[in-house]
C-alpha cells in the first residue's frame, strides 16, 4: 500500500474538471497605443550564456528551453500533447540601458531590454546568480499583446527578494543551482516586453552643520550595485490539458484500519493519533481517486468516514473541500524533482499572495499555475511548485507541490519556517485591492480540513523554530497563529495588506467547519 500512495503523488485525486483556458481579451493589462512593432533582435553565435537548467554553454543570447520537441520551423508553443502539454521558457540577458542626454551625473544605472519581439509567452520575472543577493530597485516591464501593436502601460514587478524560498542549509537549497529571483508577473498572451531595473539610490546623510559642498548631491547619488547575472524570464504555459472523460464516483472507499473508536473529540489530539488520521485519510483519498483531475469535496460525516471514525469519536476536521490535483491543472510532472520531501507534521499555515497580479480570469488560473511553476523550477532553480496549496479569486483550490494532499509535504514558501507548516498562496496582488470573498472563504475551508488532520486549531497559537531568516535568527522559537500570513516568518509585504486583514476572518471561520 505504501508503495502505492508514492507513486499516486502528484496525481492525487478528483472528480472531473474542465478548464478552458483561452484569454479573453478583457483579462489583458490595460494597453495603450504604440508604433508598429520593433524588429527582432538578431542573436549572435558565439554568446556564453547561461540556459535554465545552470549549464553555461556557448550559444545565442536568447536562451529557449521546453519540455516537448517541436517540428521543424515551428515555436515551441505550437506542440502539443495531451498527457504533457507544452511550455517554453526563454532567458534573455539585462544589459546597461542607453544613457539619456539628461542623465545627472553620478545617478542609479539601469538595466534592462529595449522593446523587441519574442516567442509567446504569458508571464515575466527577473532572475540573477546569486540566491542570497538582494535587488535593491525597481523592475517595470511592459508587453505587447499576441498579434497586435498596442504596449500595455509600465507593470511594476514585486521585487520579493527570497524570502519564498526553501529554508538555509536544506537539502533543496544546497543541492541545487538556485538563483534569485523577483516574483513572476501575469501578463497574458504576449509576444513582444521591455523591461528596465533602476536600482536605488541611498538616501543622502544628513550633516545640517556641514555646508554642501559642489558635487556632494552626485557623491550621495551612488547606486547600489545590481546583482550580477540578471535574466528576464519569458514563460510560455503551454496548452490546458486535455478535457478528461466524466466518470462517476467510486463505488466503495478504500478500507483502512478503524483505528480511532475510543478517540474522544479533544482539542489537541496526541501527534501519534493524528499522523494515524492523515495516513488513514491519504489511504482513502489517494487510492480511490487515483489518477483523477479533481478530488471531489465531502461533508463532515463523510469527511470522519474517510478517516473510518467511529460516530462520537470523530476530531475537529473541516470537510474536505473539492481540490483541483496537479493532473488538473496540467502540470508537467517531467520538470520537478523525482523524489518528494516531507516534514513531521503540519501545525501551522502560511498565507501567501502570488504578486501575479489580478489580470488573469479564473479559467486562466491553471496556466497561471503552470507558469509559476515552471518559474519556480527551470529559472528559479526549485525541486518544484513553492506552495503546498494555491487558490484562486474565485475560491478554487490547487494542489501545489508534490507528495499528497493529505501528507505534511515540505515546501518552499516562507524561508526559515517550511518545517512543520504549509503554505498558501492566493493567486493575485492583495496590497491595494480587497481579496475576493470566495478566495477568503476557500482558505477557512482549505485550513479547517487540513489542519484537522494533524490536530491544529486555527484560531489558536503554536511555537516554531526558525531555520533563519530576515526577521528571526536561526534556532529561535517564535509564538505564532496557527493560520499566520508570510510577514510574521519574514519582513516582507506578502500576502498584502488587504489580505493579512482578512485572516482574522479567516482564523475563526476555519474553527467553526471544525465544529470548534
Amino acid at each position: 500500500m505504501r508503495a502505492l500512495l508514492v507513486t499516486s503523488v502528484g496525481v492525487t485525486c478528483a472528480a472531473a474538471l474542465t478548464l478552458p483556458l483561452a484569454a479573453p481579451a478583457s483579462s489583458a493589462p490595460v494597453l495603450s497605443a504604440a508604433s508598429a512593432r520593433p524588429p527582432s533582435l538578431t542573436t549572435e553565435p558565439g554568446t556564453d550564456t547561461t540556459d535554465t537548467s545552470g549549464t553555461s554553454r556557448t550559444t545565442a543570447p536568447d536562451t529557449i528551453t521546453s519540455d516537448t520537441t517541436a517540428p521543424d520551423g515551428a515555436e515551441p508553443r505550437a506542440a502539443k500533447s495531451a498527457a504533457a502539454p507544452a511550455g517554453s521558457t526563454q532567458s534573455l540577458p539585462l544589459a546597461p540601458l542607453a544613457v539619456p542626454s539628461n542623465r545627472v551625473a553620478g545617478a542609479p544605472a539601469v538595466q534592462g531590454l529595449p522593446q523587441r519581439d519574442a516567442r509567446p509567452f504569458s508571464l515575466v520575472g527577473v532572475v540573477w546568480d546569486d540566491a542570497e543577493a538582494e535587488l535593491h530597485g525597481t523592475v517595470q516591464v511592459r508587453t505587447r499583446a499576441t498579434g497586435t501593436t498596442r504596449w500595455s502601460d509600465w507593470q511594476d514587478v514585486e521585487t520579493h527578494n527570497a524570502d519564498h524560498a526553501a529554508d538555509l542549509g536544506s537539502a533543496e537549497r544546497e543541492g541545487r543551482t538556485v538563483r534569485g529571483a523577483t516574483a513572476p508577473l501575469w501578463v497574458g498572451d504576449s509576444d513582444g516586453v521591455e523591461v528596465r531595473v533602476r536600482p536605488e539610490s541611498p538616501a543622502a546623510p544628513e550633516s545640517p552643520a556641514a555646508p554642501e559642498s559642489p558635487g556632494s548631491q552626485d557623491r550621495a547619488a551612488t547606486p547600489v550595485p545590481l546583482p550580477e547575472g540578471m535574466r528576464l524570464e519569458l514563460v510560455d504555459p503551454g496548452e490546458d490539458p486535455a478535457p478528461e472523460p466524466a466518470r462517476g464516483a467510486p463505488a466503495n472507499r478504500a478500507a483502512v484500519p478503524a483505528v480511532f473508536a475510543d478517540t474522544p473529540p479533544t482539542a489537541a489530539l496526541p501527534e501519534v493519533l493524528t499522523a494515524e488520521i492523515a495516513a488513514a485519510s491519504a489511504v482513502n483519498a489517494e487510492v480511490a481517486e487515483l489518477g483523477a483531475s479533481v478530488i471531489p469535496a465531502l461533508t463532515q460525516a463523510e469527511t470522519a468516514e474517510s478517516v473510518n471514525l467511529a460516530p462520537g469519536a470523530k476530531p475537529y476536521i473541516g470537510p474536505r473541500p473539492r481540490i483541483v490535483t496537479r493532473k488538473g491543472w496540467g502540470a508537467d510532472e517531467k520538470l520537478r524533482e523525482r523524489n518528494f520531501g516531507y516534514t513531521k507534521s503540519v501545525k501551522a499555515a502560511f498565507v501567501h499572495h502570488s504578486a501575479t497580479g489580478n489580470n488573469y480570469t479564473c479559467k486562466q488560473a491553471p496556466s497561471v499555475l503552470r507558469s509559476i511553476y515552471r518559474y519556480h523550477v527551470k529559472s528559479s532553480g526549485w525541486r518544484d511548485f513553492g506552495y503546498n496549496f494555491a487558490v484562486d479569486k474565485c475560491g478554487n483550490i490547487y494542489e501545489g507541490r508534490a507528495g499528497g494532499v493529505t501528507k505534511a509535504v515540505l515546501g518552499a514558501h516562507t524561508l526559515g519556517f517550511n518545517t512543520n507548516t504549509m503554505g498558501i498562496a492566493v493567486l493575485g496582488s492583495y496590497g491595494s485591492t480587497n481579496p475576493p470573498a470566495a478566495a477568503v472563504t476557500a482558505v477557512s475551508k482549505l485550513t479547517a480540513w487540513k489542519l484537522g488532520l494533524f490536530g491544529a486549531n486555527p484560531k489558536g497559537k503554536v511555537t516554531l523554530v526558525s531555520g533563519g531568516s530576515n526577521k528571526y535568527k536561526k534556532g529561535v522559537k517564535v509564538k505564532m497563529n496557527v493560520i499566520s500570513g508570510h510577514r510574521d516568518g519574514f519582513a516582507t509585504e506578502c500576502p498584502g495588506a488587504r489580505l493579512y486583514k482578512k485572516l482574522g476572518t479567516a482564523r475563526t471561520s476555519s474553527a467553526k467547519l471544525q465544529g470548534r
